[in-house]
């Protein structure tokens, strides 16, 4: 389990990145690379980190689940996951 203050850390990221996400554009689009280097650090989407949805796991995200490696094998295992069968793990 990731500490709380990790979790909260990431959702302060996503929303700043969200909310600067036009004028970035618009400063990108402009060439205005002083503009850019005038916005908050944690505006850029690159400093964004994709974590488990359920864990909160920050290593072994699966882009196309959401969850991290752990928590897909538990719930594939339990038959949650439609499609997927156990092959030799």
């Amino acid at each position: 389990m990731a500490k709380e203050s990790m979790k909260a850390r990431e959702v302060k990221r996503a929303k700043m990145c969200a909310k600067y996400a036009a004028k970035r554009k618009a400063l990108k689009e402009a060439g205005d690379y002083m503009g850019l280097q005038k916005l908050p650090k944690n505006s850029s989407p690159v400093r964004t980190h994709n974590r488990c949805k359920i864990t909160g796991r920050p290593k072994g995200y699966m882009r196309q689940f959401g969850i991290s490696r752990v928590m897909f094998r538990e719930m594939a295992n339990k038959g949650l996951i439609p499609g997927v069968r156990k092959a030799s793990w």
